[in-house]
Formats: structure tokens, sequence, C-alpha cells
């Protein structure tokens, strides 16, 4: 899945888990802050894209809680796997490339 372009959801759920573990609504409070709102990721879109990128390997449950005694401990969290960042990185190659070919063009148009 590294090579095959990543759906908006798929990519805003790995951007959000870049920068380390977080449960379900941390990864849809990420994802909005990250866009500025303009992304809205309800429960189902999240959970979908979630299970279909755990059985992909791009995702797993960590094993670890960020403060068991501060949370819930019935909050699963998640994070990126090597496959997981790898298929980010190759996605934000792509959107580097894109960008370079429209700045050329308008800076030329």
């Amino acid at each position: 899945m590294a090579n095959a372009p990543l759906t908006p959801a798929v990519l805003h759920i790995l951007l959000a888990l870049s920068t380390g573990e977080r449960h379900g609504y941390g990864i849809m409070k990420q994802v909005q802050l990250d866009s500025g709102g303009r992304a809205k990721m309800g429960p189902g879109t999240l959970y979908g894209s979630m299970g279909r990128m755990m059985e992909s390997g791009l995702i797993r449950e960590s094993d670890r809680r960020v403060d068991p005694g501060l949370d819930d401990e019935r909050r699963v969290y998640y994070e990126l796997t090597g496959a997981g960042r790898a298929a980010l990185e190759a996605e934000l190659e792509r959107y580097r490339s894109v960008v370079a070919v429209a700045e050329g063009r308008l800076a030329h148009g």
C-alpha cells in the first residue's frame, strides 16, 4: 500500500499518528486541528478507515497507555507501524512533486 495514493482520511490519520500514539477521539481532534477545521472525521469514517489500516499493516494498537492513572483504561491507543510511516512519507513525496510541477507552471504561465 506504500506505493498507492492514500485516501484523504487515511492521510489525515497517518499524519495525526506521526507524532505519537493517540486514541480514536484524539485522532479526530488532531485531524480537525491539522486541517484548520476543514476536515471533519466522524466515528464511522475514522474507525472504518482504521480497521482497514490495521488489516493492511499501516497502524496497530499500542500496548502502552499515556497515563493509566488519569485516562480511561478502556481507551485503545494506536500507533504507526514502519509500513505506515513509509506510506506517509511516500504520499508526502507525491504531494511535493505535484506542488513542484504546479509552481513551475504558475511561474511560467
